[in-house]
């Protein structure tokens, strides 16, 4: 049975919280790392009718994606709605952890979980990410040494490359040097030009790593002085970004893609609103999980036929559809739409671990409990 510990270095794998906003809260909020976790269940929102639900499964975990506490805090008195959660959760040996927007961005993320599931093809980031700086480290050392010195810079988080790690290349040449009067050389003598069978050591780090990589290569060298470069290679794309966009198997009307996206999300109480000439054919979908206003200008630079959010604002899309020929836009609940992450965050973790149980919540948190449609006139 795998520890609480160990489950969230596999959530941590999938959504990196180094990935989060600054300004977000994100990781463990409750529960001792070496608690053993047999189940998990994951929600939205870490309300107080989650955490029943939690209680009456019997589970160890919740997983949410919406924060319990964006600040900082002086009491978790029961007496506050959030202080009774995390009351009734520790009292019950269940702990609590939050991916945010650290899920919203990669693969297997919010954004991506809600293209899939109103059934896009050629999905990708609507708008990219840069991939993380990558460093490529040369070293130069001693044959006999070589391997010990690669181990040291591996333990220090270098040579990873994807889903792989401890990848190197090694080369062999002869180094020479000549120790000069106030030197103290590991090989050779002060005055005289020495030869020396040497690897040439070769891999990439992380560039935030860089520090504690050259601390690990100068440790276990053996030289004085270790002969080294880095060099700082150039940032592609990654397969992260903001929002997603793609094509769908067949063009419909935006009136027949309103109800299709209706219907790709989970039930609610809550109301789809829409912008747009329902006539309309729509093919490239471009969306994002959450409130994603900040996306619309961009969905409609790369062409998108419809744009999918949650909580738009009034004069933000009345100016939108000012332009020439504006991209349709669709405002979903921010629940359902980020409800469609649960299924995949929990399959991808019970991937990593089979042992555990794991569950999606089927309460609805949406603070909307009625919508009312209005009629346009007196």
């Amino acid at each position: 049975m795998p520890t609480l510990r160990e489950v969230v270095a596999v959530l941590d794998h999938l959504y990196d919280p180094r990935w989060a906003d600054d300004w977000d809260s994100v990781g463990t909020v409750a529960g001792d790392p070496d608690a053993p976790i047999s189940s998990v269940l994951f929600a939205v929102d870490p309300v107080q009718a989650v955490v029943d639900e939690a209680v009456a499964a019997g589970v160890d975990l919740v997983v949410t994606h919406h924060p319990l506490w964006l600040k900082g805090v002086t009491s978790v008195a029961a007496s506050s709605p959030k202080g009774r959660v995390i009351h009734t959760l520790i009292s019950n040996d269940i702990a609590l952890h939050t991916c945010h927007t650290n899920a919203d961005c990669p693969p297997l993320g919010v954004s991506e979980s809600m293209a899939y599931a109103v059934g896009l093809d050629d999905v990708r980031p609507l708008e990219t990410d840069p991939a993380d700086p990558i460093d490529k480290w040369v070293v130069f050392v001693p044959r006999a040494d070589a391997d010990a010195v690669a181990a040291a810079m591996h333990a220090a988080g270098a040579g990873a490359i994807g889903e792989y790690d401890t990848a190197q290349f090694q080369s062999a040449g002869v180094g020479s040097f000549r120790p000069l009067a106030a030197a103290n050389p590991t090989i050779g003598q002060a005055g005289v030009v020495e030869h020396v069978d040497e690897i040439r050591v070769e891999m990439v780090a992380a560039r935030r790593l860089r520090e504690q990589v050259r601390a690990a290569m100068i440790a276990a060298h053996p030289y004085e002085e270790a002969a080294h470069d880095i060099v700082e290679l150039v940032a592609g794309d990654s397969d992260r970004g903001s929002g997603r966009i793609g094509v769908l198997p067949a063009p419909m009307t935006l009136a027949d893609f309103s109800v299709h996206v209706a219907r790709s999300l989970p039930s609610h109480h809550s109301a789809l609103r829409v912008a747009g000439d329902p006539d309309r054919m729509i093919e490239t979908v471009a969306l994002c999980g959450g409130s994603g206003d900040f996306l619309l200008s961009t969905a409609q630079r790369v062409g998108a036929d419809v744009y999918v959010t949650s909580d738009l604002k009034h004069h933000p899309v009345s100016e939108h559809l000012e332009q020439a020929d504006p991209c349709a836009v669709i405002d979903v609940p921010h629940w359902a739409a980020e409800w469609t992450w649960l299924p995949v965050a929990a399959a991808a973790l019970l991937e990593q671990l089979p042992e555990l149980t794991v569950e999606v919540s089927q309460t609805v948190t949406d603070p909307w409990t009625a919508s009312v449609t209005g009629t346009v006139g007196l």
